[in-house]
């Protein structure tokens, strides 16, 4: 009998990665003519989130350079979703991941965490990611050889995932069409990313940065600027303007999404989606067309535990 090679079949988590479907959100703008908005459902990802695509360049970024791997680990701060994603890249890819986290984020991040196999270094609540920031910093410069720090709010990877993914993805299902680009700041890879592609694509594109409107805010894993440790990959001087989001405005924009669209996103996408939607009307306003593409970050999986679905 002669041998016959093996065809490989399916695919990788990595190759899992990006391609997300743009969703219409027509309920937001029926009052709007000329108005679109559409949502980047990056949920489909495979660990849920936009941050998929910024572990998976970080992560193998690294691998090439052999920084990690050998029985070395990665370690990183993170509020939760880039953390999810580098331990389901960890469990893959087999490395051993190691997070530092504020204890209050929501359980089911907790779980998922859990179940990627991930070691946690909890953080105080208080501190919010900075806390985290600071104990990652800690951790790394007592024991170096130990870790690869991948440090996401330095990562120059982070924000270059989203100059080659996506904005080039965001151009050609818009088919050019996009004028308008709004996204939330966290570490604000993808904000800096998405904008500075789109601007080289069309410089006319307006690309709108949100943040939330205080240091105390429910907009889990968004920082406000003026009084957070800045990442060192945000350049203040990209938005064309910034708009701050009040965390009772993301709550029923979240809520409005699931009862009328039948689209469920989290706090931080439900934020975005609301700074979309008060650009859109400015422009109507103003008697213009636009076609406003923002970025849903994740699903509302990692959220149903929250008071807010059920209050008035």
């Amino acid at each position: 009998m002669i041998a016959t090679e093996k065809k490989t079949l399916g695919t990788t988590i990595l190759d899992r990665i990006g391609n997300t479907p743009l969703v219409r959100l027509d309920r937001l703008t029926e009052h709007l003519p000329g108005i679109q908005i559409v949502g980047k459902a990056e949920w489909a990802n495979p660990g849920g989130s936009v941050k998929d695509r910024a572990a998976s360049s970080i992560v193998t970024d690294a691998m090439k350079r052999g920084l990690l791997g050998n029985g070395r680990g990665l370690l990183d701060a993170t509020s939760g979703n880039t953390g999810i994603a580098y331990a389901m890249l960890g469990a893959a890819l087999r490395f051993p991941v190691t997070l530092c986290m504020p204890s209050n984020v929501s359980q089911e991040r907790k779980r998922y965490l859990n179940a990627y196999g991930a070691e946690v270094i909890w953080t105080n609540p208080a501190d919010g990611s900075d806390g985290a920031i600071r104990k990652a910093r800690e951790i790394v410069a007592a024991e170096p050889d130990r870790y690869y720090y991948a440090d996401q709010y330095s990562n120059d990877e982070n924000w270059k995932a989203h100059y080659r993914t996506t904005a080039n993805e965001i151009w050609k299902q818009t088919e050019g069409q996009v004028t308008h680009f709004v996204a939330a700041l966290g570490t604000s890879g993808t904000f800096m990313g998405t904008t500075r592609r789109l601007k080289e694509l069309n410089p006319r594109i307006q690309c709108v940065s949100m943040q939330p409107d205080s240091p105390f805010n429910g907009l889990e894993g968004l920082k406000h600027m003026a009084t957070a440790i800045v990442p060192r990959i945000y350049d203040p001087n990209l938005a064309d303007m910034n708009i701050e989001m009040a965390t009772e405005r993301a709550y029923k924009m979240a809520k409005f999404l699931g009862r009328n669209q039948g689209v469920l996103v989290g706090v931080s996408a439900a934020a975005a989606t609301a700074a979309a939607l008060q650009i859109a009307e400015e422009e109507a306003a103003n008697g213009r067309e636009a076609v406003i593409v923002t970025i849903l970050c994740d699903g509302a999986e990692k959220y149903m535990s929250e008071r807010f679905w059920t209050e008035d």
